[in-house]
């Protein structure tokens, strides 16, 4: 009976020891922003400004104090697309960068941001005496950012007011999980030239709040590298521990044989 209860305190021990081992986690390393104290951060961060590029999916509307003069620059929005959430009608800009509008024809968009857009089809429609004192509004409907790796939720989210930081993103696709590299998050992003541009963000350090990568812009790829226990684990655990628990429980049944 001795060598029986002896064995069982073993393998309690044993198997206690393990499961510490194995949910080990470096608490500094899973929270955000460490160095961060009780204080005022002042920062000029701007929300980027978005450039028109070529596939990009615009809604443009125009009024005035005439109504039905208006009208016809608001004609349904030309071609239907879906997106994750539903369908929009909007101005899709082709492969030459230009849409083509009502009335004004063919308009060269690509490489403008939005107000430019709306001060060039302000500037035609009164030089061609079509309206009088026109208002245009012009928004994106593709604006969208993209999350992957190591997030509860990895995800596509439709950005509907064109502004979304960082961390928003991250919270939207269910915050990072316990495996995440906080200190190494990657922003891949489009540049006016279609080149990638590639940046690493310390979640860790309040230098993100100051960084031009604190706000995303349209199209940004945001991908959570897991850390090395998540490797590890998914690496090596999966074999060694059932091999060490078939060959405890082995033993305990040896153990046991020989204490009857």
């Amino acid at each position: 009976m001795k060598l029986n209860f002896y064995t069982n305190k073993c393998l309690f021990v044993l198997l206690l020891s393990i499961w510490l081992l194995a949910s080990c986690v470096n608490t500094k390393k899973a929270t955000y922003f460490n160095d961060l104290k009780n204080t005022t951060i002042t920062t000029k961060t701007p929300v980027p400004e978005t450039i028109i590029q070529k596939n990009d999916l615009l809604n443009i509307t125009v009024s005035s104090l005439d109504a039905q003069a208006s009208a016809v620059f608001n004609a349904p929005n030309i071609l239907p697309v879906t997106t994750t959430n539903n369908t929009l009608l909007g101005y899709l800009v082709g492969s030459d960068g230009a849409i083509q509008f009502p009335i004004l024809g063919n308009i060269k968009v690509e490489g403008m941001t939005k107000d430019q857009l709306k001060q060039t089809i302000q500037k035609k429609l009164v030089d061609q005496d079509l309206l009088k004192d026109p208002i245009v509004s012009v928004r994106f409907l593709n604006f969208k950012v993209t999350v992957l790796g190591e997030v509860k939720n990895p995800t596509v989210i439709d950005v509907t007011n064109e502004k979304i930081s960082l961390l928003e993103a991250i919270g939207l696709a269910g915050d990072l999980t316990i495996y995440a590299k906080r200190d190494n998050v990657l922003v891949i992003r489009e540049n006016a030239n279609g080149d990638k541009d590639v940046k690493r963000i310390n979640l860790n350090s309040i230098e993100l709040l100051s960084s031009p990568y604190y706000y995303l812009k349209s199209n940004d790829i945001i991908y959570v590298e897991a850390n090395r226990s998540k490797v590890a684990s998914t690496g090596r655990g999966q074999y060694w521990i059932p091999a060490v628990l078939s060959a405890l429980s082995f033993l305990a049944i040896i153990f046991d044989h020989y204490a009857k």
